[in-house]
């Protein structure tokens, strides 16, 4: 068994050593994108356009329209073909913010840093009121009734068991080498599913008490509700939603993230008696005109008789929460995408099979731009057959993971791709671009097409302050991107796809997936 088991593994090695030795690498066009991504990119231009310029891009809002028909119009004028604003479906209603002042006025005067949740509404009549603050706390069911009745129309928060210690830890890193080798080293392994699940399994009570306060708070309508996050130090919030964009959905109350040492000062004086006194200007504004969600799509068309039918895709997520202008979730990879595009394109690229690149919206609500685009086009992963168009994609690349230069690409399991990649990498070892590794990365939108048995892959990026600092934060801005990381992300990806286009075989693929249940999200 042990000698089958050798000569398995021989055979297999073998394959794979064949499959690198029989990628050529066109080191004249390696060349030419070189040179027009690191010495005259435009990529920190795009980058402004679609943050300072375009401003928030939370999906169906105004500033997505922005940036997205920007985007469309900017592809068009490079050379693309069929540049457009695809719908993908029903979102729901758009929403921005359009006036937030929060202020402690008593004991003492002092403007808050707050953000308004997505989603939720106004504070009451004119938008501008003032109060004192109701701080809610129970440890059970029956304490939380003594609340009952007490919050319409109150500025209302709740008791937090948060404690804020300095960091000793950098905000921005790279991957040390160790990281990458032991990356690099990583055996197969399966996708790790369910974990929210078991732990809120694990402190059932917890989660069922502030379930019913979430409810108590829905029901009575305060004027307005503080919240915070203990993961935001220094000033820097954590935003998401509030409330729901169903095209019915009633709209929530007033809703702000206070900064966790604003929150904590609030806190802190009402459990020693003081009275605290708010004043506060919240407005927000649905939009229900159009419903429909949109990614933006454009084609450098193919010119080999027997190939411009297959597809080569790259893109990322154009969307953003609303806290800042999502610089680097996700301006910073469409930028790149669009850079890409923009050096085959000077570069007189003439792709073997057609180049697309799409840039999604609904990416932070679910992934909901690319997973309706994959079950429009190639394959509903609730019954898992493929279209016509399945089998002419040959993959999917993919960027979100902030401004840091690409170290490597994720296999998400692919084994049989990783030969191929670690040849097409070798141009770009000076440029700290080389690791390939079997691991799955998840939480974006290669996963759509990864769920569907399209090969779909994200790459490996430095993190710099992306987890600490910037990701869904307000300090996700444009002076948060390093210009020389995205030169070079765009460099890569443009070769990366190059060599996907004219390569005589589509890039090797994974067994085809099996039908998911609907509403499972491992897909």
């Amino acid at each position: 068994m042990r000698k089958s088991f050798l000569i398995i593994l021989s055979l297999v090695l073998s394959v794979q050593l064949i499959n690198a030795q029989e990628e050529k690498l066109d080191m004249d066009m390696i060349n030419k994108i070189r040179k027009e991504g690191l010495e005259n990119s435009r990529v920190m231009e795009i980058a402004m356009y679609l943050t300072d310029i375009s401003g928030p891009r939370l999906t169906a809002s105004p500033g997505y329209m922005r940036a997205a028909t920007w985007a469309k119009n900017k592809l068009n004028e490079w050379g693309l073909s069929n540049a457009n604003l695809e719908p993908w479906g029903e979102f729901g209603k758009g929403w921005e913010q359009t006036k937030c002042y929060v202020a402690m006025t008593a004991p003492y005067y002092v403007p808050l840093i707050a953000m308004p949740r997505a989603w939720t509404g106004s504070t009451p009549g004119d938008g501008s009121m003032k109060g004192g603050v109701i701080l809610i706390k129970a440890k059970d069911s029956v304490e939380l009734l003594k609340y009952a009745g007490k919050l319409k129309d109150k500025i209302v928060m709740t008791w937090s068991e948060a404690k804020l210690s300095p960091s000793f830890e950098p905000d921005g890193n790279r991957f040390a080498d160790s990281s990458l080798e032991k990356m690099a080293k990583a055996e197969p392994r399966p996708q790790q599913q369910g974990g929210q699940r078991n732990q809120q399994g694990n402190n059932q009570n917890a989660f069922m008490l502030q379930r019913r306060m979430n409810e108590m708070i829905s029901k009575e309508k305060p004027a307005l509700i503080l919240t915070m996050t203990a993961r935001g130090t220094d000033g820097t919030i954590f935003v998401s939603s509030g409330g729901s964009y169903g095209k019915d959905a009633e709209p929530a109350p007033a809703s702000v993230v206070l900064s966790s040492d604003d929150y904590l000062r609030i806190q802190r004086l009402i459990e020693s008696g003081v009275s605290v006194t708010l004043e506060a200007e919240v407005k927000t504004k649905f939009y229900t005109d159009d419903l429909k969600g949109y990614n933006v799509i454009a084609e450098i068309p193919g010119t080999d008789p027997a190939l411009k039918e297959e597809v080569v895709m790259l893109g990322g997520h154009l969307d953003s929460w609303h806290a800042a202008t999502g610089a680097t979730d996700n301006a910073a990879g469409c930028a790149v995408m669009m850079e890409a595009v923009r050096i085959l394109k000077v570069s007189g690229f003439k792709p073997r099979r057609t180049v697309r690149i799409a840039l999604w919206s609904g990416e932070e609500q679910g992934l909901h731009g690319s997973r309706n685009y994959v079950k429009k086009h190639f394959a509903d992963p609730t019954k898992m057959v493929p279209t016509a168009e399945h089998g002419k994609v040959s993959a999917y690349y993919n960027l979100d993971n902030g401004t840091g230069k690409i170290r490597g690409i994720y296999l998400q399991g692919n084994k049989e791709a990783g030969p191929i990649f670690s040849k097409w990498l070798e141009p770009f070892k000076d440029l700290g671009a080389g690791t390939v590794t079997i691991n799955n990365t998840g939480g974006t939108d290669h996963q759509a097409f990864d769920g569907v048995g399209i090969p779909g892959f994200q790459f490996i990026q430095d993190q710099i302050e992306y987890n600490t600092r910037t990701h869904h934060t307000n300090m996700d801005t444009y002076d948060h991107l390093v210009a020389d990381d995205l030169k070079q992300a765009a460099t890569i990806v443009a070769s990366f796809v190059y060599n996907t286009a004219q390569r005589d075989q589509k890039i090797p693929r994974k067994a085809m997936p099996q039908a998911q249940v609907p509403g499972n999200r491992a897909f």
